[in-house]
């Protein structure tokens, strides 16, 4: 009889030192580094999903107390409280952002107030299809750094740490298996570890070779 898996949620660690330096990001944790050392007051962080860009932003906004706010939710009537309340902020998935005109606000009041913003995105700040010309044109300023997808000494650290954040402990040789047939990418992986763990919780079944097999055949 299997348990049933209820999906209470797990605390990935976003921690500056749980972040994982390869050669793909060492620009990116290097920029954030050397905040407040910017040449201007914003900075966009691009890659591809899962490839880091949110942890990365949690870091800053440890760092800097900076608020999250994801583009789709920012509203150009919140822009005003946003910027008082924050010498900082982070705008994730800024490309989604509805409002352009809310953008623009949030963009040019933290600059009159010497405020930092951290954008990120799939593509860099200068693609993002919006209309307003002189949205696009703050945008094309941003200096932008690339997060590149996981090289094969990174993607093996990534899986054990996504098993580490939900506590569950693997054998190298279940590392070994999913490296060989998984998608090489951080959205893969978060994908696969969640899977493991809501079967190894259902079936009362340890991480291993056999269940991680079942789970990629499904």
């Amino acid at each position: 009889m299997s348990q049933l898996a209820f999906d209470l949620g797990h605390r990935p660690a976003f921690g500056r030192e749980d972040f994982l330096v390869a050669s793909g990001s060492r620009d990116a944790v290097g920029w954030i580094d050397r905040w407040p050392n910017w040449p201007g007051h914003a900075l966009a962080l691009h890659g591809p999903a899962g490839c880091g860009k949110t942890h990365l932003a949690h870091v800053f906004a440890l760092r800097t107390k900076a608020s999250i706010i994801a583009g789709a939710d920012l509203q150009e009537s919140a822009v005003a409280k946003l910027v008082e309340d924050n010498a900082a902020l982070v705008l994730e998935d800024g490309e989604n952002t509805k409002s352009e005109h809310a953008l623009l606000h949030l963009f040019n009041a933290l600059k009159e107030r010497s405020g930092f913003l951290l954008l990120t995105g799939r593509e860099p700040p200068a693609r993002w299809k919006f209309k307003l010309a002189d949205l696009t044109s703050r945008l094309a300023a941003v200096p932008s750094v690339r997060i590149s997808p996981p090289d094969d000494a990174l993607m093996e650290a990534v899986l054990v740490k996504l098993f580490s954040d939900r506590q569950l402990s693997i054998d190298p040789d279940v590392v070994g298996y999913l490296m060989r047939r998984m998608d090489r990418s951080f959205a893969a992986a978060r994908d696969i570890v969640a899977k493991a763990d809501t079967a190894a919780l259902a079936g009362k079944r340890a991480i291993t070779v056999p269940l991680m097999r079942e789970i990629l055949e499904s």
